[in-house]
């Protein structure tokens, strides 16, 4: 159906032998392509009518150029509409607006190319790319964002998957494509995509959603057609979807219907009750509610209202309006002119292409207006400037808006206007939206999936084990599996919400231990839902599943046959490492000597000939030890250093003796191997366990050779091999993980030990499929087992075992090192540094005053009887020979100059008066 508005006179037709000067056109024809009989449809059609007769009615655009507005009707049929399009472009359109539907924005995409006819287009699929149609212009927020958008809705909830309800068109099936790569972005994904054809009837729909109701994922993404989409909401209402626990999001088309149809009907609200739906934003402005207020005054409204898509179709006659305004100001010329590419082909000649065309595109591109959805601006990829959507909740008979979502800012309670003034901020602590009433009128966010009602149990692997039976093994009685591992399964079950019908199957064939490695590459090729027994959580088996928290801890240890140790005649020298000792003895000689030092000048005790003084300087270092020294200190520096060099013999003492006592008293066992290093460093075989991850860790991680690893099927095995030793076909040692250990330690009778100490850390845990909800909830039981210890209770059902000491080399542990003392040693280190310092400034001082240049030889002699010697030398023997010298005589000697300076100061002074009486006046 072609419709012209008759009063807007004859559109340009003008071909390629008009003069090159030509004027500026009567009119301009602007086509319209849209299905008028359609929920958008009925919006934009008033929309762009008004717009044109705005325009037409500004006498200060276009001067005195009008536009010819040229209806054309899709009828929502591609056919159609492709026949539709084909016969607009032969009316000679400058600029063509539309059309809504992506099929058909497709075919007309190529049309426009051809001609070089820019295209307005309200189609919002994404894959409708300005790379591959230039002349494509969308004049409308892409699908692209709104994917987006609903990804960031789906991540601020805490959901990871969801189910995708979408029309098998261009339209849907591009806008899903778009909204897995942005749920993949942030570690979330569509779990199941239910398409439908565009005629799809009550029945097809009704068959489409109980096939949904039984997956597990509870979040629907609905994005459908506008005209169809309400019938999906109507099913879903039937078969009790609407309920609590599902979670609704409606792409715009809801909002759209809703907007664009008046007063609704009750009956139809009640069927979208907690609905979430997106809607363009549109900016608030005078303009916008000068516009609303005056819809249905318009043309073509009938019983239509006013919605985002009439806004954006008003400002596309806006915008090309103004553009061709620009253009024919800056002398474009508005020709056509036959294409000899379609003159040459089965096409109607009639189909001509615009001459100015591309610089009527670029003119468009650089177009800036505001219009009544907003700026309306392209940016470099040629899409709208600010994609931003109104976040909707539908309750009662209208809609709450809790919030917005904008490419700048993410979602926000504030509106995108607002954000556009601050610095872009995505955090996830600014991400905010208001509370939502979900379906079923419940306040709480739903969890998002539920355990399918698809009659089918889980399929659970558990590991038929041969050896530790203890930890999971078969059951002739219901369930079919028990031990350790099973019950915490079952018991975290319990504190599951909801229940979780399930089946275990054993896995393995009951002769040897099952490989580990397979049973979880099983779970993650779908051939198991779940495997529940002792799993050890390692990197490889994290890439391809997805386990709880871990519900035991573990790691890999080395065990090896022991022997008892007897006590020796240097049994005495254990408590202390090497080092320990030589560190001490240092110390007693350096404290000694320092004592010695600061004692020397005052106490006789300290003095003599130099072989006495040697032996003084050992006897009181080492009879310290047993605070039984018989030299007094006199000196206070002396007595400082003795008062902390005590106490730290006080505690040295007192850790020997308990050292000593614990390895006289308890007994000691020692083993050729001492741990995993030595184990790495020999060439002796290893055991290890059937189906355990330690091959694997030993050969590629420890670079230990696969010849030398024997593989043992139980603990009799173990016990075996560790007994024949590696000589007689056993084997060095076992390594294997910790709570396998602590059992076998028991079953030996402790006649083997752990050695060295614990070289991974791990634990065990469930496996699940990737992305398993259920694995995260486990998580949490598991968490509240350990709380409030029903953990522990288990673990004394199952795994409680003998009093074996976990560790072989206890005499190597309770050795004392330096680690545990340094702190004493520098402490007292540094009280000796201080007071040596002390004490060498001060003798330094005296000596500095000890020059006998006013002192004569006789009253110096008379003052040492003992000693002479030249004083004004200042040689190093000198001032050896000065600290050798006793402090009394030191001030003796200084109280003596004293004296003599005083009298000779007396007679200098008896001698100058003398003279003064003696002169003649």
């Amino acid at each position: 159906m072609v419709e012209v508005e008759p009063s807007l006179g004859k559109g340009v037709a003008n071909d390629s032998s008009m003069p090159s000067s030509f004027s500026r056109p009567k009119s301009v024809n602007i086509g319209a392509l849209f299905t008028f009989n359609s929920v958008i449809g009925r919006a934009v059609k008033p929309a762009i009518a008004a717009a044109v007769d705005d325009i037409n009615s500004n006498s200060s655009l276009l001067e005195g150029t009008t536009i010819n507005l040229i209806f054309h009707d899709t009828n929502c049929s591609g056919f159609l509409g492709t026949m539709e399009a084909l016969q607009l472009m032969e009316k000679d359109v400058a600029i063509a607006i539309g059309p809504q539907s992506s099929g058909i924005a497709h075919v007309i995409s190529h049309v426009v190319n051809e001609l070089h006819v820019p295209l307005l287009s309200l189609a919002t699929d994404p894959t409708l790319s300005s790379l591959q149609y230039p002349y494509f212009l969308r004049t409308i927020q892409s699908d692209y964002f709104q994917m987006y958008a609903i990804a960031d809705l789906v991540v601020h909830y805490g959901w990871r998957e969801v189910v995708a309800i979408f029309v098998d068109d261009d339209y849907g099936r591009n806008g899903i494509s778009v909204l897995g790569d942005a749920l993949a972005k942030q570690r979330a994904k569509i779990s199941y995509k239910a398409p439908f054809p565009p005629d799809a009837s009550r029945n097809d729909i009704n068959d489409l959603l109980v096939e949904v109701n039984l997956m597990e994922s509870r979040v629907f993404i609905v994005h459908v057609n506008p005209d169809s989409g309400l019938s999906l909401f109507s099913v879903a209402k039937s078969l009790g979807m609407i309920s609590n626990g599902y979670v609704w999001i409606a792409t715009d088309w809801l909002t759209s219907v809703l907007d664009g149809s008046g007063p609704v009907d009750p009956g139809t609200m009640d069927l979208l009750q907690g609905v979430l739906a997106l809607r363009h934003h549109t900016t608030d402005s005078v303009q916008k509610h000068s516009f609303m207020s005056r819809w249905k005054k318009l043309k073509y409204v009938g019983n239509s209202s006013i919605n985002a898509y009439a806004f954006y179709a008003y400002d596309s006659v806006w915008l090309a309006a103004s553009a061709l305004d620009s253009f024919l100001k800056q002398g474009g010329n508005l020709t056509f002119s036959s294409d000899p590419v379609i003159s040459g082909s089965v096409l109607n000649s009639s189909l001509r292409s615009l001459r100015g065309g591309q610089k009527l595109l670029q003119t468009l591109l650089g177009t800036k207006h505001m219009g009544l959805s907003g700026d309306i601006q392209f940016d470099a990829e040629k899409n709208l400037i600010h994609p931003a959507f109104d976040i909707l909740n539908i309750v009662g008979t209208g809609s709450n808006k809790i919030g917005y979502w904008s490419n700048y800012s993410g979602l926000s309670l504030v509106t995108p206007e607002i954000l556009y003034l601050k610095p872009a901020n995505k955090s996830s602590s600014r991400q905010q939206l208001r509370s939502v009433i979900w379906p079923g009128q419940v306040s709480k966010t739903p969890r998002g999936w539920i355990f399918p009602n698809n009659g089918k149990p889980l399929q659970i692997a558990v590991p038929n084990r041969v050896s530790y039976k203890q930890f999971v093994s078969a059951d002739k009685d219901p369930p079919g599996a028990q031990g350790y591992c099973i019950d915490v399964f079952e018991a975290a079950l319990k504190l599951l919400p909801y229940p979780v019908p399930h089946n275990y199957v054993l896995y393995g064939n009951g002769i040897r231990n099952p490989e580990f490695d397979n049973l979880v590459y099983d779970v993650a090729e779908n051939k198991f839902d779940a495997a529940v027994g002792d799993i050890t959580i390692v990197t490889n088996r994290t890439r391809i599943v997805d386990f709880t928290q871990p519900f035991i801890e573990s790691g890999l240890v080395v065990v090896a046959s022991v022997r008892k140790v007897n006590s020796s005649a240097w049994a005495f020298l254990k408590p202390f490492t090497v080092q320990m000792w030589c560190v001490t003895g240092s110390f007693f000689l350096l404290v000694g000597a320092a004592v010695w030092i600061l004692e020397h000048r005052i106490n006789s005790e300290f003095r003599g000939p130099p072989s006495q003084q040697l032996i003084t300087i050992f006897w009181f270092s080492f009879s310290t030890m047993f605070f039984s020294h018989r030299e007094n200190t006199l000196s206070t520096l002396g007595r400082f250093v003795l008062l902390i060099w005590l106490f730290v013999v006080l505690i040295i003492n007192s850790s020997y003796t308990a050292s000593l006592t614990s390895i006289l008293t308890v007994q000691q066992l020692s083993s050729r191997i001492e741990g995993i290093d030595s184990l790495i460093s020999s060439n002796d075989p290893i055991g290890i366990q059937d189906g355990s991850f330690a091959r694997d860790y030993l050969v590629r991680e420890l670079n230990i050779a696969e010849s030398r690893i024997k593989s043992l099927k139980n603990q009799e095995a173990y016990l075996d091999a560790l007994q024949r030793g590696p000589k007689n076909g056993g084997v060095a040692a076992i390594v294997d993980e910790l709570p396998y250990v602590q059992v076998f330690l028991s079953y030996s009778n402790c006649n083997v030990q752990i050695v060295g100490q614990e070289f991974t850390k791990s634990g065990w845990g469930f496996a699940f499929q990737r992305d398993s909800p259920l694995a995260i909830d486990l998580s949490t039981a598991i968490l509240q087992l350990s709380e409030n210890g029903e953990l522990q209770r288990i673990h004394n059902k199952w795994l409680m075992t003998g009093d074996c000491s976990s560790q072989s080399n206890q005499a190597e542990e309770t050795r004392l090192s330096l680690k545990s003392f340094w702190g004493l040693f520098l402490i007292c280190g540094i009280t000796c540094f201080m007071a040596l310092s002390i004490f060498f400034c001060r003798v330094c001082y005296q000596y500095s005053r000890y020059a006998p240049e006013v002192v004569s030889q006789d009253e110096i002699e008379a003052a040492e009887p003992v000693r002479s010697r030249r004083l004004s030398s200042t040689s190093f023997k000198d001032l050896i020979d000065f600290i050798d010298r006793k402090e009394a005589e030191i001030k003796d000697f200084f109280k003596r100059k004293n004296s003599v300076e005083s009298s000779r100061s007396q007679a200098s002074r008896s001698y100058s008066l003398d003279r003064d009486s003696s002169s003649p006046t």
